[in-house]
């Protein structure tokens, strides 16, 4: 995993230079990754035995309190608040 992180930070690296765009690490153990987009969130929702990529995403939206959009980015919220910016390299 170290590795992959490693992998995914080098190629996120050109994208830190954009305004609006932060990277931030955690340590915290997901079941499945959320990518903020916007006012919309994309989840790629983890499965045991499967790979990533191979892994469905879903594309969730609004903001109704008990919606799964909200759900979704409550948690997101959660786990930034705690999170580090990933140091940037020259």
């Amino acid at each position: 995993m170290v590795s992959r992180t490693r992998n995914a930070l080098t190629l996120y690296q050109p994208l830190q230079a954009v305004d609006g765009i932060k990277i931030r690490l955690h340590d915290t153990i997901l079941y499945n990754s959320i990518y903020r987009v916007d006012n919309g969130l994309l989840v790629n929702l983890h499965i045991y035995g499967t790979r990533a990529p191979e892994a469905p995403v879903i594309y969730v939206t609004g903001n109704e309190p008990d919606s799964t959009a909200t759900t979704y980015l409550d948690s997101f919220e959660r786990v930034w608040s705690g999170a580090v910016p990933a140091a940037q390299s020259s």
